[in-house]
């Protein structure tokens, strides 16, 4: 998955979809229930760590793992949105998909 085929959400994106405030949103990003990147100055989320106006439920242990790992958070983001050889997905992808345990199997090996 490319830059470019991705959907990014910002901050009012994220309160409109979520239902929730500004302060609960930059919370989520904060507890590792997102991950958000700086593009043109402006903190956005892609779409696709959002399921039925929640933060995706898997997401937020896969993250404390590559953190624990020591990714950086764009490490991270990379890794999650690019295709991995091992799942012939994207992490994010194969985690929608169901998949966590096969994802955070192979996050564990990259540590």
């Amino acid at each position: 998955m490319n830059d470019a085929s991705i959907t990014w959400l910002t901050i009012p994106d994220l309160v409109e979809i979520l239902g929730v405030g500004v302060s609960k949103v930059r919370r989520l990003i904060e507890d590792r229930s997102l991950l958000a990147r700086r593009i043109d100055g402006v903190w956005q989320v892609p779409e696709v760590f959002i399921r039925e106006g929640e933060p995706l439920p898997e997401l937020r242990g896969t993250l404390i793992l590559l953190s624990d790992a020591r990714f950086s958070d764009d490490e991270a983001m990379d890794w999650l949105l690019e295709v991995d050889d091992g799942l012939g997905v994207s992490p994010i992808d194969a985690l929608r998909a169901g998949r966590k345990a096969e994802v955070r199997r192979i996050a564990q090996a990259l540590a």
